[in-house]
């Protein structure tokens, strides 16, 4: 089995897990403790995200205070909130919707780009991309 699919495994079978040693441990009150843990850890998430979302909303689609700080943070593997986080912001679409790998960029005040390209929610590379450089004004 693959590590992104036992990934996908390791919280449904904690669960399970700690259900079954609370059942052992105390019968039905232990039941009824792991369920409740399991619904603050669940309502712990869920607070997460919409704390990210809202601080998303507050500002423009795509921007970000500084690529280049955004590109010296990123690392591979985090999932696509953990970077809306970083950025406090939603990422701009670059790739049609629904196609695989998903492309997003942020870019800053100056007009670099960090574009970022996400498998299965996760990030897999990211590149940081400056706008071409102007050639001088001529001064008359």
């Amino acid at each position: 089995m693959s590590p992104r699919k036992l990934r996908r495994l390791a919280a449904p079978l904690a669960l399970v897990a700690l259900f079954v040693l609370c059942w052992q441990a105390w019968g039905w009150a232990g039941l009824w403790a792991g369920a409740g843990g399991g619904l603050f850890w669940l309502l712990l998430h869920v607070t997460r995200l919409m704390r990210i979302m809202r601080r998303a909303a507050d500002r423009p689609v795509g921007t970000v205070a500084s690529a280049v700080m955004l590109n010296a943070r990123l690392r591979g593997g985090v999932h696509l909130l953990d970077v809306i986080a970083l950025t406090r912001s939603l990422g701009e679409r670059l790739s049609a919707e629904g196609a695989e790998p998903q492309v997003y960029g942020w870019r800053d005040a100056g007009g670099v780009l960090v574009r970022c390209e996400f498998e299965t929610g996760r990030l897999a590379r990211w590149h940081l991309l400056r706008p071409a450089t102007l050639p001088p004004a001529r001064e008359s």
